[in-house]
């Protein structure tokens, strides 16, 4: 009996395995053949069926450096960077008393008060498009990256603040209690007491809003134009009518893709441990 049960736990363990892995697998496949086609010509990337023995160029992304006028894709990574990096650290300098606020020292009815947070989600992005688009003309912010950054900050606050309300919720209040006996005050508890313990979800937290500010195209395409441009604008611009614009776009794609795939590897571990906190009582 010991030994049927053994042999059955060991296929459940060996079938999920094959599961993950074909998952996997599917998931990658058009990453791989974004990959693939970024390396071809574009009349081999225009083909169909498509060939996989194409010869490899490099074409499509010394097109890809080489546009915006001789200073290539530099200015929109800049922007992107700047604007994600900076309401991602906005974000967290917010959501972060907020979330203190829900959770260790939790206000009167602040489950309504999350699903209030929440529910700013549930608006369509573009039903404000055109009162924000008044309000940067009319205030001079069109083309102003700091307009993106105030954007998407007010857009990943909710989540960061639900996100960061359960992983407070873990933090000893008996810690917090001893600090605050020795006499620190609560930016104090805050920053060297409840950062450090909550760590990986804050890291976790960062990541999300960083990869939702760096990927955003709707407002950043209609509320910029050059000074302002951002990585997802930019790559746009390669799509013409005059079609055989695929391995230009594949290559772009992937180059913007790589400093969002540099953060999540870097912050792989904080990711799995804020992402499973609270999961086990």
């Amino acid at each position: 009996m010991n030994d049927a049960g053994s042999v059955k736990s060991f296929l459940r363990t060996k079938g999920l395995g094959l599961v993950a892995w074909l998952a996997g697998i599917v998931f990658f496949l058009p990453v791989a053949w974004m990959v693939l086609t970024s390396f071809h010509s574009e009349t081999d990337a225009a083909t169909n069926p498509p060939s996989f023995a194409a010869a490899l160029t490099l074409d499509g992304y010394r097109d890809f450096f080489g546009a915006g006028g001789g200073l290539g894709p530099w200015p929109a990574l800049i922007n992107s960077a700047v604007a994600s990096v900076a309401s991602t650290l906005c974000v967290l300098l917010l959501a972060l008393p907020a979330a203190y606020a829900l959770s260790i020292r939790p206000v009167k009815k602040w489950t309504d008060v999350l699903f209030f947070f929440l529910s700013t989600k549930m608006l369509p992005v573009v039903a404000g498009l055109l009162p924000l688009y008044l309000f940067a003309k009319n205030t001079g912010f069109l083309d102003n990256i700091w307009l993106l950054v105030i954007l998407y900050t007010s857009m990943n606050l909710p989540i960061a603040v639900w996100m960061m309300q359960s992983f407070l919720a873990e933090v000893p209040v008996a810690v917090i209690e001893a600090a605050q006996i020795d006499g620190a005050r609560l930016p104090t508890v805050l920053a060297r007491v409840v950062a450090p313990i909550a760590l990986p979800g804050i890291a976790a937290t960062a990541l999300i809003c960083f990869i939702f500010s760096w990927n955003e195209l709707l407002f950043a395409r209609v509320l910029t134009g050059v000074v302002a441009e951002t990585a997802p604008v930019f790559l746009t611009g390669f799509i013409t009518s005059q079609g055989l614009f695929l391995a230009k776009v594949c290559a772009a794609s992937l180059v913007i893709s790589l400093p969002v795939l540099a953060a999540g590897f870097a912050a792989q571990d904080k990711l799995v441990q804020g992402l499973s906190l609270g999961a086990v009582k």
